[in-house]
This record gives structure tokens, C-alpha cells and sequence, in this order.
């Protein structure tokens, strides 16, 4: 059956060398620029990014032959090589990302190739095999851990598969409370769609705007409101997927204990198995109530434990999030309030949806104040909600004014908790103070479990210049303190390029080797996303 025509208008395109819409960029806000120098000292402001007309490519790789084989497949109008369509298809949305899209000479795939449906897909990746050409799925552009960076491997040519054609709902089955949606349908669409028939996915990632079901299902994402609604790998029912060797539609019915899951196996594949083109997911009606409410700790560890025990104990609020003394602070700062953002003290927020509110809120209030914690009221919380997806806007005006800012994320056991934190934040402070750089680094639990949490940190650093040739050498000496400290490479970002290094290290010599099989079997010619997930030397 083919999509739903019911289409959602999406927001306008991506910014093609920042975050989201571009008429949403904005000058550092002034509270923020006044606080700079207090944490980072005097910022050097970075020469002018080069603009779209100005930045060089190479001439596309891809032959006549090539084009005429891709243009049978999807159409020629499908098929554009195009400096623009090229660029904006160079690579995902992580600083490093950003920072080599404002230069002048910039990598970027031979084409951008846009098929209608799953049939389409096959037919491109029978055209990549035959001809030796590379393939980067590429749904919303998201991604911030190097997945889609357009490298060839051993191959001629490589082309960026973008999906979006493929959108809308495909089935719906309100008794059951399930829909099938297809892989390019973006946060928005998709909830625009089932808001129609009274209900919702519910799952709000920060990247929600512009990120699509499919790339949630191939990175593992992990949403806003997932201590109620859950990761989005939960709430996969079935999926279909083409791979250059035949095509697999999994999920028959729910509890089938026949033979190990292979829905699991596509589930952050980040497209090196085959290409994601549906996906079956759980919804449920539209929650009629929301309630909020917001809290404050003496310190992150009283906090911490104020979010134990709320998971341990269960039923509790949607959203839950805790943020350190130093984000905090920043947030205070947005907002005007620099003498309480110099003040010591972490926050909570906490968002409530569904039925007995009431009750939860209750329940979640007393391990909350048993913790330590103080009711601060509505307004902090209403405030988060408000701006939940805005957070990249602020990382592009910093790195406007000069000022490095990246995140990255991490998970592991209540009990690990404080040392992994303690272990990351060392190594950024430390590997920034090695280079002369002074820094800031931020903390937020955002997803809890009964046995534990992630951590998600960003680090603002004041880099003179080589702002990328500073960050490697940090991020891998963050990398290895995550290893050695007991946590996962990645909780939500998933593994692309620049965490498949430190993969065998989680996973271990057989995990890489049952991977590197999977692949050999489902694409041999190695024609999917090189490099990423598995670097391409382990996969042989």
C-alpha cells in the first residue's frame, strides 16, 4: 500500500551550514555574551564562514553511465548533482560538521539521489552494486557522530539516498494501536498525521523538527519524554528494510519467540546493513492533561538521587530531566538572572501527561523531596518545554561569536554514575587545558532507568584557532575515559564514524566479528555507508 497523500508541510529546509530554519538564527543572546568571559576568558572571533556560492567541490565522479543507470531507477529529475543539492548533503549537523561546512573546499557526495518508495530503493542499490558506487542513506541530515560523511571507500563514486520522498502513514490500525510510517516522514509529519485519528508517537528527540522515523530507528534514538513513552527502539513493532541482497519485512505479531529478534539487528544499523524504508511503531491517544513542575537541588548528587529513585519506583512523570550546578546557571544567564546563575545549586524539570497525574506526581514528589529537592513551581518547566528544540540555535551563535561548543553522551549505572561523570568532565577540562584552552562544561540526565541513567554533557571552550585540530585529540581522550569508566560509547547519538574505533572496546572481538558478518552477508560489495558503525579494515 502506498503512503498516505495526507502530506504535513515540514519546517522550511535546513540551514545548510547551521541548525534548522534560517530565519530562526540569531545573535548570541547579551546575558550569554556577558558571561563569556567570566568562564572562558578573552574569545578570539573566527574569520567570515564562506558562503554557498563560494565553496569549492570536486567535479562529481559519477559517468554518464552512472547517471543513466540512476536516473532509470528513480528518474532523472531524481537524480541532481547539483553544487547546492551536493553541499547540503555533505554530512550530518555535529560542530565539526559545521565547522568544515563554513570552509571553503568541502568534501560532498557525486549526487543526491531521491527514490519515491521501497521498490525505488532496491533499484538504486542494484544500480550501486553494478556500478561500484557508494551509498549514504541520509533522512533529515541529523545526525552529529560523522554517519552521513560522504566517503567512497573502495568505491568510484558515492551518492547521498535521500528519503524523504518516502513519507506518510502507510497503515494505521487504531485497534491494535499500531501505524506503519514511512521511513523519510519527518518528527512533525508524523505526528500531524495521527494527530488526525486522536493519536500520537510521542517521541520528541531535540533533533524532532527536522529528524525522520526512519533515522530515529537506524540511530536508536531516544526522545524527550522517554521516562513515560520510552526509547523509540521500545515502541518498533516491525520494519522493512532493502539490502543489496534481497529485501526483509519483519514483526509478524507482538511476543514471537521465533528464533532471535531480527527487527534488533536493523535497530541502530545506521544504514550499513541496508536501507530502512518502513517502520511499524506503538502509538496511543493524545494525552488530554499536561502538568509541570520544576525543582531545585542543592548539587547534582542529591539530584541524581532524587531521579533513582523516582525510576526505581516507577509510574512517574513523562519527561524528567535534571541539569547541573554549570547548566544550570547558563540557563539562568539566558534569561537575564546572572547573579542567581553564579549561584550554586542543580535543577529539575518534570513534565506530566496521561491519566492519573495526580498520583504520580504525588508518588514522584516524595522521593524527589526525600532527596533534597525543593518545588520551584511551574514556570521553569513550562519554559524548558517552550524551547526544547532550540537548543542547536544557541550552538550556532556561539560558534559565531567565536566560541566552541559541542556535546556528546554517555549511560551507565546509578551506582558509576558519579565516577564516569567525574571521569568525562576530567578528560574534556583536561584536554582543553593541554591545548591552552580554558573551557565550560555542562551536565544534564535527560533518560533514566530502573538500574540507571545517561549523561549528556556540552562543553564550551575558548579555542584560539584549529578549532577541529584541538577537538580530536579531546574527543578521543573523552572516548577512552568512557571505556575505562564503565560506560556505552553512545546512549541516543549511535556509533557513525567517530565512535566505530571505541566500538570493539564495548562490544568486544566476537561482537564485531558477528557485525562484520551480518554485513558481509546482507552487502557483500560493501556498497552501504563505509566506515561507519564498523571502520571498513574490521568488516573484512
Amino acid at each position: 500500500m502506498s503512503p498516505d497523500n495526507g502530506r504535513v508541510d515540514a519546517d522550511p529546509s535546513m540551514r545548510w551550514n547551521g541548525w534548522g530554519d534560517p530565519a530562526k538564527a540569531k545573535e548570541l543572546p547579551l546575558p550569554v555574551r556577558a558571561l563569556l568571559p567570566m568562564l572562558l576568558g578573552r574569545v578570539r572571533r573566527p574569520e567570515p564562514a564562506a558562503t554557498l556560492a563560494e565553496v569549492q567541490l570536486a567535479p562529481s565522479r559519477l559517468s554518464d553511465e552512472d547517471h543513466a543507470a540512476l536516473s532509470a531507477a528513480v528518474g532523472r529529475a531524481n537524480v541532481d548533482d547539483t553544487a547546492e543539492a551536493r553541499i547540503r548533503h555533505a554530512g550530518g549537523r555535529s560542530t565539526p560538521d559545521l565547522l568544515r561546512r563554513r570552509a571553503s573546499r568541502q568534501d560532498a557526495p557525486d549526487a543526491v539521489v531521491s527514490p519515491a518508495d521501497h521498490d525505488e530503493v532496491r533499484a538504486c542499490l542494484d544500480v550501486a552494486v553494478a556500478r561500484g558506487i557508494a551509498v549514504i542513506p541520509f533522512g533529515g541530515g541529523t545526525s552529529v557522530v560523522g554517519a552521513l560523511d560522504p566517503q567512497r571507500g573502495a568505491h568510484h563514486a558515492v551518492v547521498s539516498l535521500d528519503l524523504r520522498r518516502l513519507s506518510g502513514v502507510v497503515r494505521l490500525d487504531v485497534i491494535s494501536g499500531e501505524a506503519v510510517l514511512a521511513a523519510g516522514t519527518t518528527g512533525p509529519e508524523a505526528e500531524a498525521l495521527l494527530s488526525a485519528h486522536g493519536l500520537e508517537l510521542g517521541h520528541y528527540p531535540q533533533s524532532f523538527r527536522y529528524a525522520t522515523i526512519g533515522g530515529f530507528a537506524a540511530a536508536r534514538s531516544s526522545g524527550q519524554n522517554s521516562a513515560g513513552n520510552g526509547r523509540f527502539d521500545a515502541m518498533v513493532t516491525g520494519i522493512r528494510v532493502a539490502t543489496p541482497t534481497g529485501d526483509i519485512d519483519l514483526g509478524r505479531s507482538p511476543g514471537s519467540a521465533a528464533g532471535p529478534d531480527l527487527i534488533r539487528v536493523f535497530l541502530g544499523s545506521e544504514g550499513i546493513f541496508g536501507v530502512i524504508t518502513e517502520v511499524r511503531v506503538r502509538v496511543h491517544p493524545i494525552p488530554r492533561e499536561r502538568v509541570f513542575e520544576s525543582w531545585s537541588f542543592p548539587d547534582f548528587a542529591s539530584g541524581a538521587e532524587g531521579l533513582r529513585r523516582v525510576a526505581q519506583q516507577g509510574n512517574g512523570p513523562t519527561v524528567i530531566r535534571l541539569s547541573d550546578e554549570a547548566e544550570t546557571a547558563v540557563s539562568l544567564a539566558q534569561v537575564g538572572k546572572i547573579g542567581k546563575a553564579l549561584s550554586k545549586g542543580a535543577s529539575v524539570v518534570t513534565v506530566y501527561e496521561g491519566d492519573g497525574i495526580d498520583e504520580r506526581r504525588a508518588r514522584a514528589s516524595v522521593q524527589l523531596a526525600a532527596a533534597g529537592g525543593i518545588s520551584a513551581g511551574e514556570g521553569a518547566a513550562e519554559d524548558w518545554l517552550k524551547g526544547r528544540f532550540d537548543g542547536p540555535y544557541l550552538r550556532d551563535s556561539l560558534l559565531d561569536a567565536g566560541v566552541f561548543c559541542e556535546t556528546l553522551e554517555t549511560a551507565t549505572t546509578w551506582s558509576n554514575l558519579q565516577r564516569l561523570r567525574s571521569a568525562v568532565e576530567g578528560a574534556l577540562k583536561g584536554g582543553f587545558a593541554d591545548a591552552g584552552a580554558k573551557s565550560y562544561v555542562m551536565c544534564h540526565v535527560s533518560h533514566i532507568y530502573p538500574t540507571g541513567a545517561s549523561l549528556y554533557f556540552t562543553v564550551l571552550a575558548g579555542i584560539r584557532s584549529d578549532p577541529l585540530g584541538v577537538w580530536e585529540p579531546v574527543k578521543s581522550r573523552v572516548n577512552d575515559a568512557i571505556i575505562a569508566s564503565g560506560g556505552t560509547i553512545s546512549h541516543h547519538h549511535a556509533v557513525g564514524r567517530d565512535h566505530a574505533p571505541w566500538l570493539r572496546e564495548e562490544i568486544g572481538e566476537t561482537g564485531i566479528r558477528i557485525l562484520a558478518a551480518i554485513k558481509r552477508e546482507l552487502d557483500p560489495a560493501g556498497v552501504l555507508n563505509p566506515g561507519a558503525v564498523i571502520p571498513i579494515e574490521r568488516s573484512r
